[in-house]
């Protein structure tokens, strides 16, 4: 079994790609098992993010772990295949490194990736596809990004997307004081540009959720009104601000609902910021005059400002990654030898209990004591030796030289000068 990981990120794959193969949390654990149920795969986990998808993975058929990512979203392997990266042993390993570290996210530092690949262990963790190797690449994983957020200053002057969200808005509006904010979902993206948002003072702040009790919980902080989704076409055109990130599979906001809502503000502008992966919002609403439409990708430009501030940290930061991938690999390369130790020692075992066996007979038929040990002493040591010596005895002369060096390591011996 070999250390193995795939998948797109936003600097391999556009979003109507992306978009294509996340994993809802709620099929996570179903996905988990069909994966892992697969012939020759052993481990898995599932990263999935609005940028980034990915499976890490025990196996020996990489080939068959791509495929399934492709039939499990009932995709073509051939049109999935020009956007995937493809990671082996300790190229995995520094690419988990980097990630939770923020080094591959689309905002350099955000501390968010972190808290996702947490989520995406637990849940192998509660799906029981997380093995020792995983587990181990994972802790070790944690405790890199840790290392590399205390001792570098990669997450100072980080803009986050719900930062980037809020900057956006005020490009478009001057101030947000006077605007009328709706945020479409309750997660932890939302929560944070809520965050943003409220530290500007808008007019009024609605959430709408699909279930009202979680609208209720996070409105409370921010003292917004709390609606559920089903409230969305008449009350989409009494905001001017949409924000909306939620796990629905499908669209929360047609052209059909947002054509209406224009009318109704009798063509007063709407901006709409859709953070979510699936997307919220049909792309067709970005033909409509007098909207704002600006998907995840689309801010990009803004949360690379500060970037020059970070960049001096990064190669601090991939020095710590470097030296932590050497000690992994180690380990890696000490668990691989297990195998071999166990079957050697098992070998020695038998010896020695075909030996006693042979000992405890002949002592059992009133043999001298000393000349049972000496017996059995003397056929531990053929035992032992005869592998070895036959090996060399047999050896081509291309290989005596190399074997008689290994033997001299193995057995410690010091050759005659």
């Amino acid at each position: 079994m070999q250390l193995f990981a795939f998948g797109i990120n936003h600097n391999t794959a556009p979003l109507d790609v992306r978009e294509q193969v996340t994993f809802p949390e709620n099929t996570m654990e179903d996905a988990l098992h069909d994966l892992a149920g697969r012939n020759q795969i052993k481990e898995a986990a599932i990263v999935s993010t609005c940028n980034r998808t990915e499976v890490y993975c025990s196996t020996d058929k990489p080939e068959e772990a791509m495929n399934w990512l492709a039939d499990f979203h009932h995709l073509s392997a051939n049109d999935l295949e020009p956007y995937l990266y493809k990671l082996m042993r300790e190229h995995v390993v520094k690419h988990a490194f980097r990630v939770a570290s923020g080094l591959d996210s689309m905002v350099l530092g955000e501390p968010q990736i972190l808290g996702q690949l947490k989520s995406a262990v637990k849940s192998a963790e509660n799906a029981g596809t997380l093995g020792m190797l995983l587990h181990k690449l994972f802790q070790h994983t944690f405790y890199v990004a840790k290392e590399v957020r205390t001792s570098t200053e990669i997450g100072t002057n980080s803009v986050s997307m719900a930062a980037a969200a809020a900057r956006l808005a005020e490009r478009i509006f001057g101030e947000i004081s006077e605007q009328r904010v709706l945020f479409i979902g309750a997660g932890e993206m939302i929560d944070l540009c809520a965050s943003h948002f409220a530290s500007r003072s808008p007019k009024n702040i609605t959430v709408a959720n699909r279930t009202i009790e979680r609208a209720q919980a996070l409105s409370k902080r921010f003292n917004a009104r709390a609606i559920t989704l089903a409230d969305l076409p008449e009350q989409l055109a009494l905001h001017d601000i949409v924000i909306t990130c939620t796990a629905s599979p499908l669209p929360i906001l047609g052209k059909g609902m947002v054509e209406r809502a224009i009318k109704t503000r009798k063509h007063r502008p709407i901006f709409i910021v859709d953070l979510a992966v699936p997307r919220d919002v049909e792309t067709e609403v970005s033909e409509l005059d007098d909207v704002f439409l600006y998907y995840v990708d689309d801010l990009s430009d803004i949360v690379k400002e500060g970037m020059d501030a970070r960049q001096s940290a990064v190669a601090q930061a991939e020095a710590i990654i470097d030296n932590n991938v050497i000690n992994f690999m180690r380990w890696l390369e000490t668990r691989e030898l297990v195998p071999t130790i166990r079957a050697l020692r098992d070998q020695g075992e038998r010896y020695r209990r075909h030996e006693l066996e042979r000992a405890s007979k002949l002592l059992a038929k009133g043999e001298d004591p000393m000349k049972v040990m000496e017996s059995l002493s003397q056929g531990l040591m053929n035992k032992f030796l005869h592998i070895p010596s036959s090996s060399l005895n047999h050896a081509t002369t291309a290989e005596r030289e190399q074997l008689v060096e290994l033997v001299n390591r193995l057995y410690q011996l010091h050759r005659p000068q």
